[in-house]
This record gives C-alpha cells, structure tokens and sequence, in this order.
C-alpha cells in the first residue's frame, strides 16, 4: 500500500508511518499522531523528497504482480510476487484497523516476517516508534518525533549494546523550511553523517538544496507542476560529488495524458533514459510499464519492467 507520507485530518496535516517495500525484515511501529497538529515544516526526509519520487518513483526492472482484497472483518489483504532476473520471490501481507489502533503484518518466501502497529492519537503533536527486525533484532529503533507549526523534531536510538543516534530538526513553513539531519556513533563517539537542507515550496513550484556526505556532495533540485491538479510536473536535479569532482544532471517529467494515463521520462547527462506508461486499467488497477536504455551503450539490451497492482 503506498502513501504519500501525510494524512489530512480537519484540514490539518498529520505525517504518518509508511513502510519501507525493500525491507523484508520485521518491522514493529508503535506511534501516535495528535488530532491538534499543524501544517508546519515537515520532516527532514522531506526535503527534496518531490523530485526524487518523479525521478525515482514506479521505475523498475522487474515483473511484479500484486492483488489486494478486503474482507468482511476489515483485513486487507495483499499477495505480491515478483520476479528479478531468473530469481523469483513473493509475500502475503494483512492489514487491520481498529479505532486508533493498525495492525500491519507480512510474510515473505524467505521465511522473514514484518509486522507494524499502530497507535494514533496517544499524544498531540508527538508520534513515538518502536521498531523491532527479526531475525536482525539487533537493528531495532526506538524513535520520537514532535511536530509544531513551525519546527519538527526527530531523534532515533539503536536498541543494541551499541547504540547510534539520529537527529533530525527542521525549521520554517510550509512554503520554506531549513533542516538538519545528525547521526553519532557512541562505540566511537564520532559523526557517523551530517547533512543540512532546504526547501523552498510555491503553489506551482518546489526547490530544494541539500548538503549530504558529511559536506561531500550536494545535490539541488527543482519541480514546476504544469497544471492545476499537478498532475503534470517538469523536473531538474543536479548532484556534485567533490571528493570525485563528479557531476550528475538529470531531467525528467511526468505528463497526464488523461485520467487514466500518465507517462513518465528521464535522461541524465550519462546517457541513461529512462521512460514509463501507468494506466489504470479498472479503478483503483493500475499497470505499469517501464524500460531503461543506455544512449551511450546502444549495443547492450534495454531493461524492461512490468507491474500490475489489482485493488477492489
């Protein structure tokens, strides 16, 4: 199930948890989002997060075939198979809400198991998540974030013997905000990585800058939504690694066709273009076919992607 990252609530914005898909590994949430919050900045891991998601996003090379249904308890269920070079794996996912409570549970192939609960509105503005991974649980994370209209706060910690802590903070409105983002190790009692941002958000249009790599690398972006519904957007990102005095510059759009279509096409300045079509087939059936061409390798063969996502 995918997300966008906000939940609107009496014309306030709430952010809410969204699960990572390439995390096959138990995942246990428990957080609370207060009926009371604000539009304010935004997490850190916002920033930057439009471009990257029309440069990024449904673009694949695999086949992946996925059915959801509901049943009369209130369980989605969601069976998804996908199959990577001569490699093939699959998962069966439940999902179960109760009041403020949401129970989110999957099992893979591999024998691994995710599991995330939910529970909302235990405290305004502040959302608390314990997360557990087995058989990993070594790699569990207690986290604790606040939300006000004009600051958020985030800080996560390793439940190991030695654990890492991960600071966020940011700053502003919803039209511009500035961030920062901190991880130390305590076993070394040194920065494990610091990267600061900001993002500046017009009604047709988004930037933002971030310095990442411990001040290696930055990377500006820039978003201009062609229509009214932004359904349509053009989009432009430029990263400099200077470690490597390495430049990257990609552009790319998606485009409606109608209500149904959308075509998607990228091409950075190494010669890789990338381009997609999602139709919804029925409502709420959405396929989805991508491919990926080096210009500068004509000889090699394209990558080709294919998903189907069947929803009643």
């Amino acid at each position: 199930m995918e997300t966008d990252g906000r939940l609107i609530r009496d014309g306030k914005t709430a952010v809410i948890w969204g699960e990572d898909e390439t995390n096959s590994k138990l995942v246990l949430a428990l957080g609370c989002k207060g009926p009371a919050m604000s539009i304010g900045p935004g997490l850190f891991a916002d920033i930057g997060k439009k471009a990257k998601d029309l440069l990024t996003k449904d673009y694949n090379s695999d086949q992946k075939f996925s059915v959801s249904t509901y049943s009369d308890a209130r369980v989605a269920l969601t069976s998804t198979t996908v199959k990577k070079g001569g490699l093939l794996t699959g998962d069966v996912a439940a999902l179960y809400k109760h009041k403020n409570t949401t129970f989110d549970v999957k099992v893979d192939t591999e024998s691994n198991m995710s599991a995330t609960l939910t529970f909302t509105d235990l405290l305004p503005s502040t959302k608390t998540v314990a997360l557990i991974k087995l058989p990993d649980y070594n790699s569990g994370k207690l986290e604790f974030q606040y939300f006000h209209d004009h600051a958020t706060f985030t800080t996560a910690i390793a439940l190991n013997q030695s654990p890492a802590i991960d600071v966020t903070a940011t700053i502003g409105t919803p039209a511009i905000a500035f961030g920062a983002d901190a991880g130390y190790d305590t076993t070394s009692g040194s920065f494990t990585k610091y990267t600061a941002g900001i993002s500046v958000t017009k009604p047709d249009s988004y930037a933002s800058i971030i310095l990442g790599d411990k001040g290696d690398s930055i990377r500006a972006s820039y978003v201009h939504h062609l229509d009214l519904l932004k359904k349509s957007a053009a989009v432009g990102e430029i990263t400099r690694r200077f470690s490597s005095n390495e430049n990257t510059f990609t552009v790319g759009g998606s485009f409606a066709v109608d209500h149904l279509t959308v075509v998607k096409a990228k091409l950075n300045n190494h010669g890789k273009l990338g381009a997609l079509v999602q139709h919804e087939v029925i409502p709420k059936s959405v396929l989805t076919i991508s491919s990926e061409v080096d210009t500068k390798a004509l000889d090699k063969n394209p990558r080709f992607g294919l998903a189907i996502a069947l929803k009643p």
